[in-house]
């Protein structure tokens, strides 16, 4: 029987190898994961570095658990196969990193994997017991051997099953399993590595042939603190690409949930950018688009049929504003919408139905036949618009008058919108409830007016727009206690266009915003160009019903204000009797808003509309203006006398001061002062006239056309009102 030589180990190193594996193992979990979340390029990468950080963790335990093995001689390691073993432990890595990566893998692939891993894995460890050069060689129990062989195996398997598993366990709780898995794995390979170096027996009287190449303590120490830091610097690698990946995933998260918002604010925006807010409908934008669009396909398909044509039907509702005056807009706004879905109702699939004004509609009629076709379609609006709508549990009835054009039989194609405009006043002043078709003599008017709404929108930019103002005299001290501001326009081609043509057009069109912001800044630094000049001055500003609705008024007008360095007191804002009972919420609100900033307000030509005495009441407001018809009538009409004398007691008796316009006599002045009327202005006194004339009045100089009247501009005063 053969005599062997006694072994030890030294159980520090056999704890170090431990702790390499366990710490091995743990990365290699990691890795598992890295590889099989990341993109492919990133996951070949960590595949790649993760089988040599892997492979080499296993081999460094296998090492220091050789390296722990102590014989009564000298015993060293041969370099190239040590090579190799490293080299086994790395293939072994790199086929348990691919499977693992695999979404799914099976039991054949679990068994194919867990063979190749063994083999790898157990020729790593004889690979590395080849290393020890021994003369006579290593005697081997080939029993132990093949357990060490199937230890290595159902490791191989342990570790395969556990990267499957490791996947169903939530992030929150994955570390703790990750640790345990990694306690089990260590387990694993140190088992099959120390029944390895039992299967090995070393004869009496052997020696080692490798003695002098690798070997020691240092060695062992070198090892140890290399493969600690490799592996200690990947798992830290690793937890930062997961941060980074978690951290990109959940910026791509959010960067597409912000595109989805950004989508649907999009597609909210173009919605609200081509349809009605109230109706839902196509508003002008879309229409002309869509018009656009028919009359490309029209001229494609004319040049098979010729009989193809399409309409334009323009739709006004008639009485509609009396509506709006004894209901309210909320009744309005109800007709409106009701309207709409009756348009809706006419119209076929392939029409447009837009809403492009207050109460005006449009019909796009696409493949109609003739002339005859239309007017069916108009007979029908006609009909189903004069049903009655249900406003407040009452039956309100209306009408509508209806333009009608064809296209190519009776338009221009770039005109159609403003041919059938024009044939839809044709019907209005028919009487309206009827329909109009396109003649040519009406299109003179409408290209009149499209021409002047294309000049209006230049005029600001050209500077053609002017203030003039005309002055208003106190009663009582018969001096100056402010000016109205009057807009006009010198058209470079028409001359002196009138307020009453293109105000009208800036409101139908949408441009009295642009023109009211224009007349507050206006008027606002005239008043600082006068201050400057030593002449302080009250200026008054009309405001429209369209600005009253506008959300800022009173900020802008604040703003105006500031830029120019004026007390709100100088600014006063009239708006018509009319205008401020059609809605009365919005007078209020805007009147609310001007009083608290300071600014004086006035109700402008009263007595021309149907004010409540209790709404009027309720308006914060500081005078009235007596509508111009009862002044010229004062010198020959009782009853404008009666009017004004109520008007005067009523407009004290609520604490406001009442103003005259249209004064042009002396007989009227002398009547309104009897009446106690606070302040006068009309051409007795003075025309409206330019900012400079004004100065030049104010000091004495007689305008052409003026009464004998020469107030100083020492004489202005502002009453307390």
């Amino acid at each position: 029987m053969n005599a062997f030589m006694p072994f030890s180990y030294d159980l520090f190193v056999v704890a170090a190898s431990f702790a390499i594996a366990m710490l091995a193992s743990y990365v290699t979990l990691d890795l598992a994961r890295r590889v099989r979340t990341a993109q492919r390029r990133v996951g070949l990468a960590w595949w790649a570095a993760g089988s040599i950080v892997m492979g080499t963790g296993i081999w460094s335990m296998h090492f220091l658990g050789m390296q722990a093995f102590k014989l009564p001689i000298a015993i060293g390691f041969s370099g190239g196969l040590t090579l190799l073993s490293w080299l086994a432990a790395v293939g072994a890595s790199g086929v348990a990193l691919e499977l693992a990566s695999r979404e799914t893998f099976g039991r054949a692939h679990l068994a194919l994997g867990a063979l190749v891993m063994g083999a790898g894995i157990s020729g790593m460890h004889y690979i590395g017991m080849a290393a020890i050069d021994m003369a006579p060689g290593i005697v081997w129990d080939f029993g132990i051997v093949a357990l060490s062989v199937l230890i290595a195996v159902l490791a191989s398997a342990t570790a395969l099953l556990i990267f499957k598993l490791l996947r169903r366990v939530p992030r929150s709780r994955r570390w703790v399993y990750q640790m345990v898995a990694a306690f089990v794995m260590a387990v694993a390979i140190c088992g099959m590595h120390y029944t390895g170096m039992a299967a090995a027996s070393f004869a009496v009287g052997s020696v080692c042939m490798s003695a002098g190449e690798l070997g020691g303590p240092g060695l062992t120490a070198m090892v140890l603190m290399a493969t600690g830091m490799l592996l200690v610097s990947t798992l830290f690698t690793s937890i930062l690409d997961a941060r980074l990946q978690s951290t990109a995933q959940r910026l791509t998260q959010s960067l597409q949930e912000s595109n989805a918002r950004l989508r649907e604010a999009n597609d909210e925006l173009q919605q609200r950018a081509f349809a009605d807010a109230l109706t839902g409908l196509p508003n002008r934008l879309l229409f002309e688009d869509r018009l656009i669009h028919a009359l490309l396909r029209l001229e494609r398909t004319n040049h098979l049929r010729v009989q193809d044509r399409l309409a334009v039907l323009f739709v006004d509702l008639d009485g509609f504003k009396p509506i709006n005056d004894s209901f309210g807009h909320a009744a309005g706004d109800l007709i409106l919408r009701g309207a709409a879905g009756r348009l809706r109702q006419e119209a076929r699939a392939s029409d447009t139905v837009a809403r492009v004004g207050g109460d005006e509609f449009l019909i796009l009629l696409e493949d109609v036949t003739d002339v005859a076709a239309c007017v069916e379609v108009a007979n029908r609006v006609l009909a189903s618009l004069s049903r009655p709508f249900e406003v407040s549990g009452k039956q309100v009835q209306i009408t509508c008058s209806i333009g009608v054009v064809v296209h190519p039989d009776q338009g221009e194609r770039t005109k159609l919108v403003a041919n059938a405009d024009a044939a839809m006043y044709a019907a209005k002043r028919a009487g309206g409830g009827c329909y109009a078709l396109f003649e040519p003599h009406m299109g003179s008017d409408a290209s009149e007016q499209l021409e002047l709404q294309n000049d209006l929108r230049q005029a600001l930019d050209r500077g053609e727009l002017t203030l003039h103002y005309q002055p208003k005299i106190d009663g009582l001290r018969g001096q100056i206690s402010g000016v109205e501001a009057l807009l006009r326009w010198h058209h470079p081609k028409h001359g002196l266009v009138s307020p009453v043509v293109f105000i009208a057009l800036a409101e139908r069109f949408g441009l009295i915003g642009r023109l009211g912001n224009w007349v507050i800044n206006e008027a606002c630094r005239q008043v600082a160009e006068w201050a400057h000049s030593g002449l302080r001055m009250r200026v008054a500003i009309n405001l429209s019903v369209h600005q009253l609705r506008e959300p800022g008024l009173v900020e802008r007008i604040q703003q105006a204000l500031q830029r120019h360095n004026l007390d709100a007191s100088q600014l006063l804002c009239e708006i018509t009797e009319s205008v401020a009972m059609e809605d009365i919420k919005a007078t209020q609100r805007t009147f609310d808003g001007l009083a608290r900033i300071g600014v004086f307000l006035s109700i402008d030509d009263f007595g021309s509309g149907y004010s409540s005495l209790n709404y009027l009441r309720q308006l914060p407001a500081q005078q009235l203006k007596i509508d111009r018809s009862f002044v010229k009538d004062l010198e020959r009409s009782e009853d404008a006398r009666a009017v004004v004398v109520a008007v005067v007691s009523l407009a004290h008796a609520l604490g406001l001061r009442v103003v005259a316009e249209g004064v042009e006599t002396a007989g009227q002045r002398d009547i309104l002062l009897s009446m106690h009327c606070d302040e006068l202005q009309g051409y007795f006194y003075a025309r409206p006239m330019s900012a400079d004339s004004l100065l030049a009045w104010s000091q004495g100089e007689k305008p052409a056309g003026g009464a004998d009247f020469a107030p100083s501009i020492f004489g202005t005063s502002f009453p307390a009102v």
